[in-house]
This record gives C-alpha cells, structure tokens and sequence, in this order.
C-alpha cells in the first residue's frame, strides 16, 4: 500500500492542472530567448509556438482567454514604437530618407530631443525590431497567464512569500478578471440589441469593466486573508534578519546579473553573480518559510510533466543565448547599412524546444461537470456551507471566494 506522502505526490490519471511554476517557469524562458535577439524571424518563431502552446493547452476558465488581450496589446506597443520613432526620430542615423516631417523648432535647453524632420529607412526598422522584440516579450507573459491559474500559483509560492500574498493576488487576478469583464459586458450590450464596437461602446464600460475586475480581486483577497493565508508564526529575530539580509542580498544579485547579461559586455561576471544570487534568495525562501503555519490543501504535483515543460524553456533560453553569442550578426541583424533578416537552422531548432508542452503537458480538465483534480488526501474536511449554489462552472480552487445565494 502507498504510503500517504507518497499517494499525495503521484499525479491523477487523465486531464488534470499543469503546475503553474512549470507555465511560468516555459514562458519566461521564451521571454529570455526574445530578449537576446533582434531578428524578426526568430521573434515571430517564438510568438506562433508560444500562441500553438496557448491554442492546445488552454483550459476553458475565464482567465484562459486572456491571451488574445496579450496579442493585441503586443501589436499595440509595435505600433506606438513605430509612431515614436516618426515623430520624435530614432537615436540610429541613416541615409536612406523615406519623407521629412516639418519640425517643431525646441529652446537650447531641449537640446538632442526633436519633433518632426526626416524619417529614415534605418530608424523605422530599428523601432521595428525593438517594439517587435518587446511585443513578444507581452505574447510570452499572455501565454502564461492563459495557461497558469494565477490562485494555483500563489498556492504555490513559498512559505517567505505569504506575507504579500494578499498583494500580489490583486495585482496577478487584475488582468483575467478584466478580460472575462469585457467579454461579460459586451455579450450583454448585444443582446439588448446594442453595439457592442466604436469609441462609445468602449467609453459606456470602460467604468464598470475596470471597477468589476478590482472588487473581484479584492473579494478573492479578502478571502484568502479571512482563510489565513499569510498567517505566520514567532521565530527567533535572528532568523528574520538572516531571512531579510538574504533574501534582499539575492534579489539585488539576480537583478544586477539579469542587467550584465542584457549587454553585451557583462557576459562573463553575470552567471557567477546569478548563481550566487540565485543561491542567497532560494536560502532566504527556505529560512522565510518556518514562519508559515498555513498547511497546503490539494497541493500541485510536480512530475514528469511539469519537468519537461519548464525544462524546454530553459533550453530554449540556455540555447538561444550560446547560440547568440557564437553568431551575434545572425541574432542581431545590422541596420546601417539595412540587411535582409536570415532564420539560422540552428536557432529555429532551438526555439522549436518551445513546443514540448504541447504534447507532454496533459490536458487540463473541462471547467464543467465534476473536476478531475485531486492530488491526494487530506486529514480534515472542509464544512459544507448550506447556503452555497451548486455552480458547475465554478472553480474548485479553495482560494477563490465561494458564491452564496
């Protein structure tokens, strides 16, 4: 007979929830691998696997839908860099003139900014490749939150987070909350036989989209705050400054690490300061962690999976970084003088790791009819509430707040 330990961390037959670190953890390895080119090939490879991730793993929750919002913001940014770039000029001199744009004359102390005067072929597309590399970065992000329950994923923060729990759940459910609003609030103007497109329509929900996505954050907070959530217990002074000192002194490490490997010149000390930031914030979580008392209820397993899927982006990034770094012009196609982008073999095989969720990440399970997760065994019950509707669409998360009647 499985021991009890055991029963809890073997994964349920059938459709069940990915863990959502393994989400996060594939989406920001794709962001990495967008951050370290400029070639808009290898960016638009990057975008379609995240969005056929998206397409065949995404569950049917409100916040699933989310990632067309992500898309159309990405497009967004592009254009707004691109009108930047033509209003105010790009800082990348060419020769190559397009039109010129009358130009508004600035005092001396405006001095290196200008509105208006020529548009060059060079400095549109360095904005392009820029606003291009920043739109994936939002397409990756989308992805995670189309596919990674933000709830499931404060459940599985560790015990030194839970403190700002009730915080961070506002700030991550803000996003899907305000999508399923809009989808709500149009479906509505339509079938009382209104428009539900043009600037008005968007003015007349603007109010109550914004508003019905912050209560919604804040009822879930209050719930996971009136369930104890972020509760901590007494320990000794010393290991609550050893915590703070360590978990600030690896925060700093990996932002200052994350910078030098962003340019191109701090390739060689940033992984030691990484790895040993990485090693100061994962000691502080650990010494954070016997604060908490709050036991987990149907905690996420993480299996074979959940390893495959954060493994490909890892790979992904590591990949794309090594290969970036042996061919820097095929990663970083030149402007001045403009060069015709060229998709290597090598990158477009890496980035193709992307796709490994598609296929070895399970199916998540309908949001209809009796839910299929369940992770293992618990000591208590939770009391059923008399005044509790049967929703079967309802999720079956014990963070989110219940809906009475």
């Amino acid at each position: 007979m499985p021991t009890p330990r055991a029963a809890r961390r073997r994964p349920p037959a059938g459709p069940r929830h990915l863990h959502p670190g393994a989400w996060w953890l594939w989406a920001l390895g794709l962001g990495a691998a967008a951050t370290r080119t400029t070639n808009p090939l290898v960016l638009l490879l990057l975008a379609a696997v995240a969005g056929y991730v998206v397409a065949a793993r995404r569950g049917d929750a409100p916040w699933s839908r989310s990632y067309g919002a992500f898309l159309r913001l990405g497009l967004l940014v592009l254009g707004i860099r691109l009108v930047f770039a033509v209003l105010l000029g790009s800082p990348v001199a060419g020769t190559h003139v397009l039109f010129t744009l009358p130009e508004v004359p600035l005092p001396v102390w405006a001095q290196g900014v200008r509105i208006g005067g020529r548009v060059t072929a060079e400095g549109l597309l360095a904005a392009l490749y820029d606003g291009l590399r920043l739109a994936t970065l939002l397409v990756c992000v989308g992805a995670a939150n189309a596919l990674a329950s933000p709830a499931r994923l404060l459940r599985a923060l560790p015990g030194a987070l839970y403190e700002a729990g009730v915080a961070v759940v506002v700030a991550m459910t803000f996003a899907p909350n305000l999508i399923a609003d809009v989808r709500r609030l149009r479906a509505a103007r339509r079938l009382r036989g209104r428009t539900d497109r043009g600037v008005a329509a968007v003015l007349s929900v603007g109010l109550p989209v914004l508003e019905g996505a912050l209560e919604r954050s804040v009822a879930l907070a209050a719930a996971m705050d009136t369930r104890g959530f972020g509760r901590t217990a007494a320990v000794p002074r010393r290991i609550t400054v050893l915590t703070a000192v360590l978990t600030l002194t690896g925060l700093l490490g990996i932002c200052l690490a994350a910078y030098g490997l962003l340019t191109a010149d701090g390739g060689g000390w940033a992984v030691p300061v990484l790895v040993a930031g990485l090693a100061a914030a994962f000691a502080g979580l650990l010494l954070g962690g016997r604060r908490s008392v709050r036991t987990r209820y149907r905690p996420d397993p993480w299996a074979l999976p959940e390893w495959l899927t954060a493994g490909s982006g890892i790979a992904v990034a590591a990949s794309t970084a090594w290969l970036a770094s042996l061919d820097p012009l095929a990663f970083a196609p030149t402007v001045v003088p403009p060069t015709a982008p060229v998709l290597p073999v090598a990158a477009a095989a890496a980035v193709l790791l992307g796709l490994v969720p598609a296929f070895a990440a399970p199916p998540p399970p309908p949001a209809t009819g009796t839910p299929a997760h369940t992770t293992g065994t618990t000591e208590a019950t939770t009391p059923t509430d008399p005044t509790a509707t049967t929703d079967p669409t309802a999720t079956t998360d014990p963070t989110e707040p219940r809906r009475t009647s």
